[in-house]
């Protein structure tokens, strides 16, 4: 009998293990069908809330947040895209028309991703998918405007709609407090997945990993 379970992935956009994890998670839960059915949820976590909608310099905050060298960044930033390649997904080394990668606000983005989970089944999903090859794979800026419609585009949602969210507030306070939420049940990093509100799975784990916890916690489940 299959199992449905119910998951929260706590990400942020601009979180290259969140896209890693969501790939890796993806494929776990293909491995599984007919064992395992999944409704996920994308919960808010913004790793730099004072960034800046212009965004920064990507290795310079790096480097600066941790301490990191430039071959230190080199070696990282390899390891990330082998990672991502492992589960089908792309991360460019480089932002939009080759220029340095940066970083940027995403707390729009996170307002859209709530409007996303009241609409059609599977559409938070897919502005989600969109959003991550918006940034990693093309470098596009995920505070922009623009970039964010043809991401709702891209995923089938109301485009205009959307752009009437992003020119008001609304939203704000929903994110916000979601946010407050998921850090006061102690999510600190992410990706965290939650399952069923029980159990953690913490970090972009291999799809490995994901497939072996998730059957642990159907046979548990059930």
């Amino acid at each position: 009998m299959t199992k449905r379970l119910t998951i929260d992935f706590v990400s942020d956009v601009s979180c290259p293990w969140c896209a890693i994890g969501l790939k890796g998670l993806q494929a776990a839960l293909a491995r599984l069908d007919g064992v395992v059915e999944a409704d996920i949820h994308f919960q808010p976590f913004e790793l730099n809330p004072q960034m800046a909608g212009e965004g920064e310099n990507l290795d310079e905050h790096i480097g600066r947040k941790y301490g990191a060298s430039a071959e230190q960044l080199a070696q990282t930033r390899e390891m990330i895209r082998t990672r991502a390649a492992a589960v089908g997904f792309t991360m460019a080394s480089t932002g939009a028309g080759g220029t340095p990668r940066r970083i940027y606000n995403t707390f729009d983005a996170h307002r859209l991703l709530h409007w996303a989970d009241g609409q059609s089944p599977g559409a938070q999903l897919a502005l989600k998918l969109a959003l991550f090859e918006a940034y990693f794979t093309r470098g596009l800026a995920p505070s922009d405007t623009a970039v964010l419609l043809d991401a709702v585009s891209e995923a089938g949602l109301d485009v205009e709609e959307a752009r009437t969210i992003l020119a008001s507030n609304r939203y704000a306070d929903q994110v916000r407090e979601a946010e407050r939420l998921w850090q006061s049940r102690g999510i600190q990093s992410v990706p965290a997945v939650i399952v069923n509100g029980r159990y953690l799975i913490s970090g972009g784990q291999p799809v490995d990993t994901y497939e072996d916890a998730l059957r642990r916690i159907a046979a548990e489940a059930a």
